[in-house]
C-alpha cells in the first residue's frame, strides 16, 4: 500500500489565495469514495538523486531519502488529500465492541505466539543521536492520536508549523518529535494508518523542511491489535524511511536516543503490559554501556503504569525492573517518565524524577478529576517493593483541571444517545424482546402455548441482562481488583434495567397496540416502542455511568461513550547546551471542526488551516529540570 506510485500532479494546479474553504461534515466512515474510485494512498516514494523537481534538495546520498514533494489538494476532498478524514471512533458502537473485544482476548492468548519483538534481534541494533545546530536540541511528544481528524489533525498542524507562539513563549518547530503509543484507534490497520495517522500527518508538514525533523514511535496497545505488522510497515523500515516531512529514525519497535549534554531517550515496548523480551534487553544493555553517572534519562513508555498500579500493583513491575537492572547500575539517573495511554495530561512530582502522562495527541478525553492525589511507586504490595525503594509522588497538575473535568462528566447525558446511535438502537432492540416477553407472561395467559414459548426466553433475558450489567462493571478480561462496588453497581445497573422493562411493559399493555392481531402487536413495538425506549434505556445507562464513575467503576466509559474531542495537549522540550531541560507543556481547549486550503503553496506548508486559528497554551508554567 505504502509503495504505490503518487499521482500526476493535475495541469491546473491551485494559484495562491484561491483559499477553498471546505468542511468534512459526510460521515467518512461509512460512505464510499464518489464515482466509485480508489483513494490513492499517502504516497512514500523518494526522490532520485538529480530531479530537478527538488532543486533545494541537499546533495549527497542524503538527498535519495528525501520524500517527493506531494500533489498539493485543491479541495477538502479526499480525492484530493489522499486519505479520507475519519469521525471519532464510536466506542459503545455493537460491533465495535465485538471487534474490539475479539482482538483483545485474541491479543491475550496469542499474544506470546505472535511476538515479532523475538524476530527483530535479526534487525540493527541502531543507537540515534539528535543534536540541533547550537548544540542544543528541541523535542515534541504527542501520544494517542490516531483517532477522529478533527482533533488528530489540530495537533499536527501545531505540531508542524514553523513556530509556536504560547503564553507570549516563543517556541520553534522540533527537530525531534516521539509519539508515545496508540497511534491508530481502534486497531490497527493499513487503511486505518492512512487514515487516522499518517494522512493528517502528511497534511500537516507535507515536505521536509532543511533541518528535516525525525520521527520515533513508541507502541501501544493498539497498535499491537495486528501483532505490529502495520507499525513495523510504517515506523520500522529500511528505505523510504520518511513520515510526511519527518524522517523515520528507528530501526525497532523500540529505541535509544543520545540527546545533548549527555541526556537520552529510551522508548520501550512492553506488549501491552506484558513484559520486556531477551533481544530488547540485550538491546539496551549494550546503550547502557555508554551510560555514565553524569548521564540523565527520559524512558518513554507505552502506559503510565505509576498510575494503574493504584489498582493493579504488579503493573509497574516492568518499568522497575528495566530501571533497576539495565539504568541503575551504570550511576545515571532516570530524571523522568513519559507516557500516554490515557487521554489528558498530568504530572506527578517526586523526590528524584517527574511522571507525565501525555494522551492529548487526538484521541477522546480521559477524566483527571479521579485521579489520586498521591501514589506511591512502586507500590507496596507488589513483590517489586522487595528490591526496590518505595518513594511518594505527588499531583502537582492536570489539564484539564479538575473542575472542567468533572463538568464533562455530566454531557454524558447529551453526548451518548447521539454519538452512539448503534448502542442506543442496540439497547431498543434488547429492551423491546424484553417487554414482548414480559407482556406475554404477565397478559395472564397461563398454560397457554404462547407463555410457554415466552416464558424461557424472558428467563434468559433477565440473566442476561443481570449478568451483562454486572460484567460491563468490571469485565473479567481487565485488569486491576474487582470490588465490592463492581458487582454493587452492576448488579443495580441491571436491577434499574428490569425495572425500566417492567415499567415499559405496563405502559404498553395500557396502549391499544398489544391487542391487535399478530404480528402487528410486534410491528407496532419495533417502530414505536424500540426507539423511545432505547433513548430512555441510553439516559439510564448515563445515568449509571455518572454515579460508577464517582465510585471509580467504568470510568474510562464515561468519558469513552462521550467522545469528546477537545482539552487536547503534546509537550514541547529544550535541551539546552548546558544541560537544562525545559518541558512546555502545551494545551488546546478546543480543537479545530472547520478548515479551509491554505493560500500557501510552498512545499511545507500545511495542506489546510483552521478557519478559526487555534489558541495554545500552556498547561502549567514550564518545568525545569537539571
Amino acid at each position: 500500500m505504502y509503495g504505490t506510485p503518487p499521482r500526476t500532479a493535475e495541469p491546473d494546479t491551485p494559484t495562491p489565495g484561491s483559499g477553498h474553504r471546505g468542511t468534512f461534515g459526510r460521515p467518512a466512515d461509512s460512505a464510499p469514495p464518489r464515482s466509485g474510485r480508489t483513494l490513492p494512498p499517502v504516497t512514500d516514494d523518494r526522490v532520485p538523486a538529480g530531479n530537478p523537481d527538488q532543486p533545494d534538495a541537499p546533495a549527497g546520498p542524503e538527498r535519495s531519502e528525501l520524500p517527493r514533494a506531494a500533489h498539493r489538494p485543491r479541495s477538502t476532498d479526499p480525492l484530493e488529500l489522499g486519505f479520507t478524514p475519519r469521525k471519532p471512533v464510536p466506542w459503545l458502537a455493537p460491533f465495535l465492541l465485538i471487534s474490539t473485544g475479539i482482538r483483545t482476548l485474541l491479543a491475550m492468548l496469542f499474544g506470546a505466539y505472535l511476538d515479532k519483538r523475538e524476530l527483530q534481534n535479526a534487525l540493527d541494533a541502531k543507537i540515534s543521536k539528535q543534536v540541533g545546530p547550537d548544540g542544543g536540541l528541541w523535542l515534541d511528544y504527542v501520544a494517542d492520536l490516531g483517532d477522529g481528524f478533527n482533533a488528530t489533525y489540530s495537533i499536527a498542524y501545531l505540531l508542524a508549523q514553523p513556530e509556536l507562539t504560547v503564553d507570549g513563549q516563543r517556541l520553534p518547530r522540533a527537530q525531534t518529535l516521539v509519539m508515545g503509543g496508540d497511534q491508530v484507534y481502534p486497531s490497527a490497520s493499513y487503511a486505518a494508518y492512512e487514515d487516522r495517522c499518517k494522512g493528517p500527518y502528511q497534511a500537516a508538514l507535507p515536505a521536509s523542511p532543511p533541518d528535516r525533523p525525525t520521527l520515533f514511535a513508541v507502541p501501544g496497545n493498539h497498535d499491537w491489535y495486528d501483532g505490529l505488522t502495520a507499525f513495523l510497515r510504517l515506523f520500522v523500515r529500511s528505505r523510504d524511511r520518511h513520515f510526511g516531512g519527518w524522517g523515520t529514525g528507528q530501526s525497532r519497535s523500540y529505541f535509544a536516543i543520545e540527546l545533548p549534554a549527555d541526556w537520552w531517550l529510551l522508548g520501550l515496548d512492553d506488549q501491552s503490559g506484558s513484559y520486556l523480551d531477551d533481544p530488547q534487553l540485550s538491546y539496551f544493555d549494550e546503550v547502557a554501556e555508554k551510560l555514565t553517572a553524569q548521564s540523565r534519562v527520559i524512558l518513554a513508555v507505552p502506559a503510565p503504569t505509576w498510575v494503574k498500579a493504584v489498582d493493579h500493583p504488579t503493573a509497574y513491575d516492568s518499568i522497575d525492573y528495566f530501571v533497576r537492572t539495565i539504568v541503575a547500575p551504570t550511576g545515571a539517573q532516570v530524571r523522568l517518565l513519559l507516557s500516554g495511554d490515557l487521554h489528558h495530561y498530568a504530572r506527578y512530582a517526586g523526590p528524584e524524577r517527574q511522571l507525565i502522562t501525555c494522551g492529548g495527541g487526538g484521541a477522546y478525553l480521559y477524566p483527571t478529576h479521579m485521579l489520586p492525589e498521591r501514589i506511591e511507586v512502586p507500590p507496596r504490595d507488589t513483590l517489586a517493593r522487595r528490591a526496590s525503594v518505595t518513594r511518594e509522588y505527588d499531583l502537582v497538575a492536570r489539564f484539564p483541571e479538575k473542575a472542567r473535568s468533572r463538568r464533562y462528566g455530566w454531557g454524558i447525558f447529551a453526548r451518548l444517545p447521539f454519538r452512539n446511535p448503534g448502542f442506543t438502537t442496540l439497547l431498543g432492540t434488547l429492551h423491546t424482546l424484553l417487554m414482548l416477553a414480559m407482556a406475554g407472561v404477565a397478559n395472564d395467559r397461563a398454560g397457554t402455548t404462547e407463555q410457554r414459548l415466552f416464558s424461557v426466553p424472558l428467563m434468559i433475558m433477565l440473566v442476561v441482562t443481570l449478568l451483562g450489567a454486572a460484567f460491563f462493571a468490571k469485565p473479567p478480561s481487565a485488569g486491576g481488583k474487582r470490588h465490592a462496588r463492581h458487582w454493587i453497581l452492576g448488579v443495580s445497573h441491571g436491577l434499574a434495567h428490569l425495572a425500566l422493562a417492567a415499567v415499559g411493559t405496563w405502559v404498553w399493555l395500557m396502549l391499544p397496540f398489544y391487542g391487535w392481531p399478530w404480528p402487528l402487536p410486534a410491528v407496532a413495538a419495533a417502530v414505536v416502542y424500540g426507539p423511545v425506549i432505547g433513548f430512555v434505556a441510553a439516559e439510564l445507562v448515563a445515568a449509571y455511568l455518572l454515579v460508577a464513575g464517582a465510585f471509580g467503576v467504568n470510568v474510562n466509559e464515561l468519558f469513552a461513550a462521550q467522545g469528546i474531542e477537545d482539552s487536547k495537549s503534546f509537550l514541547r522540550l529544550r535541551i539546552d547546551p548546558d544541560g537544562t531541560l525545559t518541558i512546555y507543556p502545551i494545551a488546546v481547549d478546543r480543537v479545530s471542526r472547520n478548515w479551509q486550503i491554505n493560500p500557501d503553496q510552498s512545499p511545507t506548508a500545511s495542506w489546510l488551516t483552521p478557519e478559526t486559528p487555534l489558541t495554545p497554551h500552556l498547561a502549567e508554567p514550564p518545568i525545569t529540570l537539571s
